[in-house]
């Protein structure tokens, strides 16, 4: 698993460890989900002190790759950093620059992803259209937002273009954030993901991109000066 750490000119004990167990996450070895080996663990594996490899996971947990829980151990979260990265970049955003991007993105993904959907995915489309909807019709936030994320981001990687969808991960967090003030402001008021999966689902693409740009200009439109 991890090989011996030894220090060289470029990078320090530490950096040297964090950077074998970073190939473990990115290589597959520790998939996401996963905990990882405990701290004597990675220690013996790593031939490294304890010391030296708590500041390399700690590292890890900063850049958004793993992440401790309390009283159960150190989980895989990312195989990538850049997430944690554009959120930081993105903490200053206005809603207004959000929805921005959102239409940039999606207006882009919604027509693309009716094209290229299968029959498998039109129809967990439309699972994940009823989970959102009953999650509204609870009126828990949070499970509201959680399916409204999981709906988006599955539209984004239904539309086929890798490159896309690695776009729309990276901005997740941001997303998630303005899907949530927008329910806290107008509830479900102006929702169109009804007909906007049918037409997605029914492999009408011009449709598809008049619902997604409709609804992202009401929330749009619908935000304070």
């Amino acid at each position: 698993m991890i090989g011996q750490a030894t220090p060289d000119r470029r990078l320090g004990l530490i950096d040297q460890v964090a950077e074998d167990m970073r190939e473990q996450i990115v290589s597959g070895a520790w998939p996401v989900g996963s905990r990882i080996p405990t701290e004597p663990e990675l220690a013996a594996l790593a031939g490294a002190g304890r010391n030296t490899v708590r500041e390399a996971v700690q590292a890890l947990v900063h850049g958004g790759l793993l992440e401790r829980r309390q009283g159960s151990g150190t989980y895989v979260v990312s195989v990538s950093e850049l997430p944690t990265v554009m959120e930081r970049q993105f903490s200053a955003a206005s809603q207004r620059d959000v929805l921005e991007v959102r239409q940039a993105l999606e207006i882009v993904a919604a027509p693309l992803a009716a094209q290229r959907r299968t029959p498998e995915q039109a129809e967990r489309l439309r699972s994940l259209l009823l989970a959102r909807s009953r999650a509204v019709a609870g009126g828990d936030l949070d499970e509201m937002v959680a399916a409204d994320m999981m709906l988006h981001r599955y539209i984004a990687e239904v539309a086929g273009n890798p490159v896309l969808a690695e776009l729309y991960a990276t901005i997740l967090g941001a997303v998630a954030d303005n899907v949530r003030y927008n329910f806290q402001r107008l509830g479900s008021r102006g929702d169109s993901h009804v007909a906007l999966v049918e037409a997605i689902s029914s492999g009408d693409s011009a449709r598809a991109a008049l619902e997604i740009e409709r609804y992202l200009a009401q929330m749009a439109d619908s935000l304070p000066d």
